[in-house]
């Protein structure tokens, strides 16, 4: 047999159908940015330095694509150039959360640092939120045909045990089927990423992960995205703030080395 075009060699397309589409950008509360950046004011006046610090973007169950809060749980240690997040960690804070209130992602702070981006630390963490949120949160976005080779159709009642030997599936119906078209659900999730700077910057990046729910196959991407303010009612209030220096003095407990993430970042 001859090809006439190298296309008809390709397997088909498989068909796919999408049910949902995941954030393309961050929308974030007015009042969860200047939370965030508060913190950055409180960890230099209370500690007398420029900590790096982690928290929460925090959504609700039914919009979990606006980041409606921060939350600051117990960090594991801060140094000038590193925070680190596990996934125990994140979990324990999750249960701390009222009911509806979920996380969506997580923010740190590079404080006084020049270094606007991810680091390879920041990878790992982000890595270990994203697994965790996609696992709360997946829902749903597509239909995915599963392309089967050497599938065969029996009928029940009226197949022997040489023609179960054959091919790589075996579909077996009630009644006598020519043809069938098996399509997966495909469960999705996103994870978002922000990092900010003592001297007001900001950079986010959004995490997906896909699953299949008969093949398993899992893939994840990434990209930089963009990030919209949304005004909704709530302002960062004087008991809000002094609320907050409590949790800062609490929670975060600076520690005087400097370990390896800050090479990597004046490498970088």
């Amino acid at each position: 047999m001859r090809f006439q075009r190298l296309s008809e060699l390709k397997p088909p397309r498989a068909h796919e159908r999408v049910l949902a589409t995941l954030p393309e950008e961050i929308r974030m509360a007015e009042y969860a940015m200047a939370k965030a950046f508060q913190i950055n004011e409180l960890v230099r006046s209370i500690h007398k330095g420029s900590y790096e610090w982690y928290g929460y973007t925090l959504g609700s169950r039914e919009k979990p694509e606006l980041v409606a809060d921060i939350g600051l749980p117990r960090n594991d240690r801060n140094v000038t150039e590193y925070t680190s997040v596990g996934p125990e960690r994140i979990a324990e804070y999750q249960e701390s959360l009222p009911r509806g209130r979920v996380i969506t992602g997580w923010i740190h702070s590079h404080g006084s640092l020049d270094f606007k981006g991810f680091s390879g630390t920041d990878e790992k963490n982000q890595a270990t939120v994203l697994d965790y949120v996609t696992a709360l949160l997946r829902k749903p976005v597509a239909k995915r045909e599963v392309v089967i080779q050497d599938l065969v159709m029996l009928a029940k009642g009226d197949y022997g045990e040489t023609d179960l030997e054959r091919g790589s599936v075996s579909l077996i119906t009630d009644v006598p089927v020519r043809e069938a078209r098996i399509l997966e659900a495909v469960y999705g999730g996103f994870c978002y990423g922000i990092v900010i700077g003592d001297q007001g910057w900001h950079r986010q990046e959004i995490r997906y992960k896909w699953r299949g729910i008969l093949s398993g196959q899992t893939t994840e991407s990434r990209k930089d995205a963009g990030m919209t303010l949304v005004a909704t009612g709530r302002l960062l209030t004087q008991a809000d703030i002094d609320a907050l220096a409590e949790e800062v003095r609490e929670k975060i407990k600076p520690e005087a080395r400097a370990p390896r993430e800050r090479y990597e970042k004046e490498c970088t």
